[in-house]
This record gives structure tokens, C-alpha cells and sequence, in this order.
């Protein structure tokens, strides 16, 4: 197939995920282009929200949709490491170990509630978010692939949280913060209750592949081929370094977050159907690329500053190349 016709694949595969979820989730628009970008960059994806919107929900019909293995682990303060990644046992019956595989071994990897977990558990993951491997014992196991971790998070100031560790979040590809649906949306939510479509059992029966996993590790290699500009590079470039020397900025945008803002513009520029990126898929990706990794100076957030002020603010004072 010619280029094209491989960005058309993208676009078409993201049009028929989003038609899927939809047929399920009411609204959240953005977050279905989040989960697709998240999808072909072999990324990770962050979700902060009330409990009850859905997160939940969304990622595992994500999940059967795309055709792969789903792994899910609760968040709790009792979870260990082993119960991210796996254990060591030792079969008598046979005289030596044998490693029992955590959840974590999956295609879509979801972490409910990740910040009810300590920062000792919550460290497991950071192996296998940076490296695609996990380390048992001196022994290094390699990840399946596609491999994509979805977490979830209730706000910080819900009792029974901690803090995720700077080098945890700055793994996330992406951030998205769950809002309250609109009074439409939430009637739309109430029908579907009422005609069943939101028991467990239903989305599982109604949800089917639209996908391989083959063919994803070749949409993948897709979005590697599209064409980000030199005047692209220079503003994104801009854009993290306006975060580095804002006066209300105690941490700025690490290498890693310029990269990761480039491969998801890519990856947005493939599923609306184009080979090669513009201003406008950086800007709209910026929130959400910068948002969990900026850490304010503390007389800021004393005056009321917040980060999507100072992002708004580095957008609109940035000029486009």
C-alpha cells in the first residue's frame, strides 16, 4: 500500500473505534482521540476523575475492541509489587521456580485508582512504562506488544491518595481530567440505563474486534512515518522551553514530554487522515501532554495560579514558526 492508503487505514480504524465506544460512552470525544493516539504511540494515558464517570467502563470495552489481552489491577494501600508484574514460585514437584506472570503481561494494561497504591507499588510500574520489560529476581522479562497502560486516579484531595512520584507521571504519555457530563449527556446515560445497555454483560456480548494486533503494530509504524516539519520541531521546542523559564514554573517540560507532545501530534495528525502535522495538533495536544508533568512554584498556587492558566498563557505568548 501506498502511504496514503496506510494513513487512510489509521483514519478509518479510529473512526470505527470511536463509532464502537460510542455506542456505549456518551460523550468524552476527546478522550476516544486520547485513547487512539495513546493506542499507535505504544504509550501510556493518565485519567483523573471522580469515581463513578466511567473510566473504567471506557477502558475495557477499549480494550475488547481492539482485539488484545486486558489486564487489570485494583489500586489499594495493601498492593505489593509482585502483585504489578508477578512472582518467583518454587514448584517441589519439580525442584525450581517458576514465574507466575502479574497482570501487567497485557496488551491494554489497566491500573484502577493508581494512587490508592503507595509509591513503593506504584514504582513497579515504572520498568515496564519506560522499558517495555519488567526485572523478577535478576531475570528481565520482556512485555507483550502492543503494550498500553490506562490509568486512573481519584483527585489528590480524596482521602486515602498518594501523590504519584514526579518520575511516575512524567512516564505518562498523556493526561486527561474527567469532568461532569452535561445535563444532555447524563439524560442520554439514564436511557441507556433503562434500556439495559450499561450492564457488564451486555457491552461484553455487543463489543467485537474491529482490529488485529497485527495490524496495529503496522498502524503503528504508520504514524513513525509521519512528517513533522523542521518549523514544527522549532515550535514544539519553543513551547517546552516557555515552560522551563516561566516565572511561575518551579518544574518545566523534560525531554521525554517534548518527545512524547511530537509522537502524539504524529499519531493526531494519522487519524484524521493526514501524513504530516500542523500547529493546531500541537496546540490542541499540549494540555494534555503538559498538564500532569508542570509542578508550579508554591507562592503560585498560593495566589491561585493553576497550570492550565500558565499553559493557556505559554500557548497564546508562544508564536507559531
Amino acid at each position: 500500500m501506498t502511504e496514503q492508503q496506510n494513513i487512510d487505514k489509521v483514519h478509518i480504524f479510529h473512526e470505527q473505534l470511536k463509532e464502537q465506544l460510542h455506542k456505549f460512552i456518551v460523550g468524552y470525544d476527546n478522550l476516544l482521540d486520547l485513547l487512539s493516539i495513546t493506542l499507535l504511540t505504544d504509550g501510556a494515558l493518565l485519567m483523573e476523575g471522580i469515581p463513578g464517570t466511567a473510566k473504567t467502563t471506557i477502558c475495557k470495552i477499549f480494550a475488547q475492541n481492539i482485539g488484545g489481552k486486558f489486564g487489570r489491577l485494583q489500586g489499594a494501600v495493601d498492593v505489593l509489587p509482585m502483585d504489578v508484574i508477578g512472582v518467583q514460585k518454587y514448584l517441589q514437584s519439580q525442584g525450581d521456580f517458576s514465574f507466575e506472570k502479574g497482570p501487567i503481561f497485557s496488551n491494554v494494561f489497566l491500573v484502577d485508582e493508581i494512587n490508592r497504591m503507595t509509591p513503593k507499588a506504584q514504582g513497579a510500574l515504572l520498568e515496564a512504562l519506560a522499558e517495555r520489560q519488567v526485572t523478577v529476581d535478576n531475570l528481565t522479562f520482556p512485555l507483550p506488544y502492543p503494550f498500553v497502560v490506562i490509568a486512573t486516579q481519584n483527585p489528590y484531595e480524596m482521602e486515602g491518595t498518594f501523590n504519584l512520584i514526579e518520575s511516575q507521571k512524567d512516564r505518562f504519555t498523556l493526561s486527561y481530567q474527567i469532568q461532569y457530563l452535561n445535563v444532555g449527556d447524563e439524560v442520554s446515560i439514564l436511557r441507556k440505563g433503562i434500556d439495559r445497555g450499561l450492564y457488564m454483560d451486555t457491552l461484553e456480548q455487543s463489543c467485537e474486534a474491529i482490529t488485529t494486533l497485527t495490524d496495529i503494530l503496522t498502524m503503528q509504524e504508520t504514524v513513525k512515518n509521519v512528517y513533522a516539519s523542521d518549523d514544527i520541531l522549532a515550535y514544539i521546542g519553543d513551547l517546552i522551553m516557555a515552560t522551563r523559564l516561566h516565572n511561575d514554573v518551579k518544574l518545566g517540560i523534560s525531554t521525554r514530554g517534548s518527545l512524547s507532545l511530537l509522537r502524539s501530534a504524529m499519531a493526531y495528525a494519522a487519524i484524521h487522515g493526514r501524513d504530516y502535522v500542523i500547529p493546531d495538533d500541537v496546540k490542541f495536544l499540549a494540555i494534555y501532554c503538559f498538564n500532569h508533568r508542570l509542578i508550579l512554584k508554591r507562592e503560585a498556587v498560593l495566589g491561585g495560579i493553576t497550570i492550565q492558566r500558565v499553559i493557556s498563557d505559554i500557548l497564546e505568548s508562544v508564536p507559531v514558526r
